[in-house]
């Protein structure tokens, strides 16, 4: 039987096989946002100062079904934006998601944070659309591609001055960590059973080479873990399902924010 990851992939296939009929890389490179200057997400995430929090806009999940379908991708963005976000990510990825990329277009036009294009690369192609869509940076997940194919989908990347972040989730994937990547992301989601252990990010994050910026990503829910992550080495923190499935994400965004500062200052 099918895993969920295996269904995404060949979806994702047979998406990509319908746009390559209808555009070509030339057709992205012609246009006016694919040559805007990008925006660096490894900088803004080490900002001193900063939260270090790249903030997810997802509709929906696998796991957990519909999260939020009423909220508008540019208010929760200005909200994150305005709560003090690193970053945003934007999930685009449309039959298990219900993501966009015109999603992103929204968002490229009314912020100048980073923008991580959020969705299952499999094809060079879609690392071309994802900077014609305003994306400043892309992530490759190591479970569903090779060490070859991550080393060079994160070098075209970088050749259009895009940023890259390698998903890995398992010890056997730290190998794909290449010269290209910027960001090396430690996924606590189990990607076969899709349950979350906040664990991994402890067991991996020790065999992560120092000069790669490291974030933890999923299950990320109180300020006391966001502690005890920076304490053990994480720069960052990819976080989406705890905001958008409140009422008001940009609220709980802000809220968290103001609660992970007073730990961080009541473990000083």
């Amino acid at each position: 039987m099918m895993n969920f990851l295996g269904k995404i992939t060949e979806s994702k296939i047979k998406e990509v096989e319908l746009l390559k009929e209808r555009f070509s890389v030339k057709d992205f490179e012609r246009d006016e946002l694919f040559s805007r200057k990008t925006i660096s997400l490894s900088a803004s995430i080490k900002k001193p100062a900063g939260t270090g929090i790249i903030a997810e806009f997802k509709r929906k999940s696998p796991s957990k079904g519909v999260i939020n379908m009423h909220s508008a991708v540019e208010v929760v963005a200005k909200g994150y934006e305005a709560g003090g976000a690193a970053a945003l990510s934007i999930l685009t990825e449309s039959r298990f998601f219900s993501g966009t990329p015109d999603d992103l277009i929204s968002v490229r036009a009314i912020t100048d944070l980073p923008i991580l294009r959020k969705d299952f690369i499999i094809d060079e192609f879609q690392i071309y659309e994802s900077k014609f869509y305003g994306a400043d940076a892309i992530l490759l997940i190591g479970a569903i591609l090779d060490r070859k194919k991550v080393t060079e989908f994160a070098r075209i990347a970088r050749e259009i001055y895009m940023e890259v972040i390698l998903e890995i989730h398992s010890p056997g994937e730290i190998e794909m960590i290449n010269e290209y990547v910027n960001i090396v992301g430690i996924n606590n989601r189990n990607l076969d059973t899709l349950e979350v252990d906040v664990s991994t990010s402890f067991r991996l994050i020790e065999k992560i080479p120092d000069d790669f910026v490291k974030i933890s990503e999923s299950g990320i829910s109180s300020p006391q873990m966001i502690a005890e992550l920076r304490k053990a080495g994480f720069d960052g923190f990819l976080i989406g399902e705890h905001f958008m499935s409140k009422p008001y994400p940009a609220a709980a965004f802000r809220d968290f924010v103001i609660a992970v500062s007073e730990k961080l200052k009541d473990n000083d």
